[in-house]
């Protein structure tokens, strides 16, 4: 069952639920240092989640638009860097180039690191022409090589991962952007950083519950690919 962040009817929302478990009400604890310690966990999940395993295209479900954007080529630039998306999200990593080709359509580009090849990097941007790959220089910038020759509007697509949904103090409905399974965890984190911040009695049974909510997190995003591993078993029992 997904927690809304904020529910005082019955008090069951995670801003009520933080404040029972610190014992301390609204003027001692406020909504604005909750938000920013579920924020923090949020970027703690998010992290994990895009860490864990980068074959899987992980994102905040509160996120209304896909990981996918368009920029537009340049000639003669052969670097691109991506830092928002059309949301203002943080860009943390991308996971695929594609670029338009003469046709409108558009194709993907092969990943290639030129420090494994023995071609000079200057030589390598020297040449101009339809752009086949690109050099990953940094999490959300890339080289394009050959050059492009022209100005092409939305001449590249990319492909992302990118910042949680963050929570604001007006927030009422809205869940955490992650399995309903793993919300307790923002509760105990939130709960855990106000007991910290004031040294409450209740301090080290938060610590404990804590790290049992880090590990079913770990434990939740590492066993991802176990559907991608039983149908790898299935097909090869079907071609014996």
């Amino acid at each position: 069952m997904s927690l809304a962040f904020s529910e005082s009817t019955n008090n069951t929302g995670l801003v009520q639920q933080v404040r029972d478990l610190m014992r301390v009400d609204a003027t001692q604890w406020p909504t604005s240092r909750i938000v920013n310690s579920v924020n923090n966990y949020l970027d703690t999940v998010t992290g994990y989640a895009i860490g864990a395993d980068r074959r899987f295209q992980w994102d905040d479900t509160n996120h209304t638009k896909l990981p996918i954007g368009t920029t537009n080529l340049v000639a003669n630039q052969a670097e691109y860097s991506f830092l928002t998306d059309e949301q203002g999200n943080s860009i943390l990593n991308l996971t695929g180039i594609e670029i338009l080709d003469s046709n409108g359509n558009y194709r993907k580009l092969v990943p290639r690191n030129f420090g494994d090849t023995a071609i000079a990097e200057d030589e390598l941007l020297r040449t101009a022409g339809l752009s086949t790959e690109y050099d990953k220089i940094a999490d959300n910038i890339i080289r394009l090589t050959p050059k492009p020759v022209a100005n092409v509007t939305a001449g590249l697509k990319f492909y992302f991962q990118r910042s949680a949904s963050y929570f604001t103090a007006s927030d009422t409905t809205k869940s955490p952007g992650v399995a309903p399974l793993l919300h307790r965890g923002f509760v105990i984190a939130a709960a855990y950083d106000g007991a910290l911040t004031l040294g409450l009695a209740n301090l080290q049974p938060l610590s404990v519950e804590m790290q049992k909510e880090e590990k079913k997190m770990m434990q939740y995003f590492g066993n991802r690919n176990l559907d991608e591993v039983r149908k790898m078993t299935v097909f090869k029992q079907d071609n014996r």
